[in-house]
């Protein structure tokens, strides 16, 4: 746990998956055709709280949907790329946009196309429900499942291997 605590300890991006990863990965359609995802609200506070300790946060998803980007607004998330079936792309633009080193990136995915960014990452990340080759190529695996506080879970994580955990939880306990 060591090594991965000192690999969190360079994080600089959390880049999350979206389906499976921040919701537990049911799609679900009205009759209007729209799409509705449920996210979990402390997912959504830990995305705030670690990007307020100064590690950014973007979202690379496989689909679109405008649910996606209320939720992304709403977290205060700018770099958003959806229908993004390769992530690799969008992966190395984002390197090239925030001038980061992949070893700077941790990146959370729970299936087979999440591993060309997995694989290149400094910290790749999967969810207790994940797929098994997510897990095989993952360096941790949360104890929690893909929109159940998994996320959560890992902002924590990354915020107390970088030092900022304590402070940022003062203002809520004092």
């Amino acid at each position: 746990m060591e090594q991965i605590k000192a690999k969190a300890a360079k994080i600089k991006l959390v880049i999350f998956d979206v389906d499976g990863v921040l919701t537990n990965g049911s799609l679900f359609y009205g009759d209007d055709g729209q799409e509705y995802k449920a996210f979990h609200s402390r997912d959504g506070h830990g995305m705030k709280m670690l990007q307020k300790s100064g590690v950014d946060i973007a979202f690379i998803t496989g689909r679109t949907s405008d649910v996606v980007s209320h939720r992304a607004k709403n977290l205060g998330i700018e770099h958003v790329y959806q229908g993004q079936l390769q992530k690799l792309p969008a992966f190395k633009t984002l390197l090239e946009k925030l001038n980061l080193l992949p070893e700077e990136v941790a990146y959370v995915g729970d299936d087979v196309v999440d591993l060309p960014v997995m694989i290149r990452v400094g910290l790749a990340i999967t969810v207790d429900d994940g797929h098994e080759l997510a897990k095989k190529h993952a360096h941790w695996i949360t104890q929690h499942r893909g929109g159940q506080g998994a996320a959560r879970e890992i902002c924590e994580f990354i915020m107390q291997a970088q030092g900022t955990w304590d402070t940022l939880i003062r203002d809520y306990i004092s």
